[in-house]
């Protein structure tokens, strides 16, 4: 366990209210994005169900003054293969969304590398490590 510094506590908030609203939206309005996006409903419902879960490890995260380092890393890889996997998915010919669609996947994975970055500083800012 480490204490987290108040800078990977932000940026782990931020993630948590930006993942959290994508999971409302792609929950529970997949058929109206799919619509506007030309994606599968299903991908957008199941990326908004697996962002409940995610959204309510680094929100848990964000409570703690003191984290445990591997499941810090675990976010912060797990955000940087997210958005390459976001950008991949764009060249696989696997969907074909139309250009607001790319525009939002463009987009979301900019921001999740984004997170990803600003979290690893952030673990890095961290303090000592605490002894349970």
């Amino acid at each position: 366990m480490i204490d987290a510094s108040t800078f990977l506590r932000r940026a782990l908030l931020a993630d948590a209210i930006f993942s959290g609203g994508a999971a409302l939206g792609f929950t529970f309005g997949a058929g109206a994005f799919a619509s506007l996006f030309n994606l599968p409903e299903a991908l957008l419902r199941e990326t908004g169900l697996f962002l409940i879960a995610y959204t309510a490890l680094v929100g848990w995260l964000t409570s703690r003054a003191s984290v445990a380092r591997p499941l810090v890393l675990l976010v912060v890889v797990g955000n940087a293969a997210w958005t390459v996997g976001s950008i991949a998915l764009l060249f696989s010919g696997a969907v074909s969304p139309n250009i607001s669609g790319e525009l939002m996947v463009v987009a979301q994975a900019i921001a999740t590398g984004v997170f990803a970055e600003l979290q690893y500083v952030g673990l890095r800012k961290s303090g000592n490590v605490v002894v349970a």
